[in-house]
């Protein structure tokens, strides 16, 4: 995709823009993004990074300044503090996700609102991903259902799937 702008150069920033209820897609060189001074060139530019965006957030929550001031957890294959990791916002080694793990969740459930990464799908193009997740989803609950004995309800989950099935093959 070229730049909306010149046309000249690959559209390198990209960003949705809603004023007033309306949407705008902008598609722009990070030439023509700093001349314009969009905000989003100023990302890019390393005027931001995500390491100080994770320190930042576990510094502005108390419970886990707490938990760093009170215990100098360190990971015993690198050495790295919990203290240091807050303040540099990376770890130093694949250990200390376990190192750190207590304070971690709830670092984790205020950025993601959990601390399980379940992935996303795209919304214009995971149409039949979605529908792939509910059906093992429902073809799981089924099995649930016939080794409780549940036949009633397996019988609905089966006919629920059989109509998503259609749906997908269409």
């Amino acid at each position: 995709m070229m730049c909306e702008q010149c046309g000249n150069r690959p559209a390198t920033v990209h960003f949705t823009e809603i004023v007033q209820g309306e949407k705008n897609e902008y598609h722009l060189c990070e030439t023509c993004a700093k001349e314009k001074g969009y905000a989003a060139y100023q990302f890019m530019a390393g005027a931001f990074s995500v390491n100080q965006l994770l320190s930042g957030l576990m510094n502005l929550d108390p419970a886990v300044k707490q938990r760093a001031a009170s215990s100098q957890t360190r990971c015993e294959s690198c050495g790295l503090t919990f203290s240091q990791f807050s303040q540099i916002g990376r770890f130093g080694c694949e250990h200390c996700y376990e190192a750190f793990a207590p304070g971690l969740d709830p670092m984790l459930k205020k950025i993601q609102s959990s601390s399980q990464h379940v992935g996303k799908i795209p919304k214009r193009q995971g149409g039949a991903i979605a529908h792939r997740r509910e059906l093992i989803r429902l073809r799981q609950e089924l099995q649930a259902h016939i080794k409780e004995e549940r036949f009633e309800e397996a019988a609905r989950l089966r006919d629920q799937i059989r109509a998503l099935e259609m749906r997908v093959s269409e």
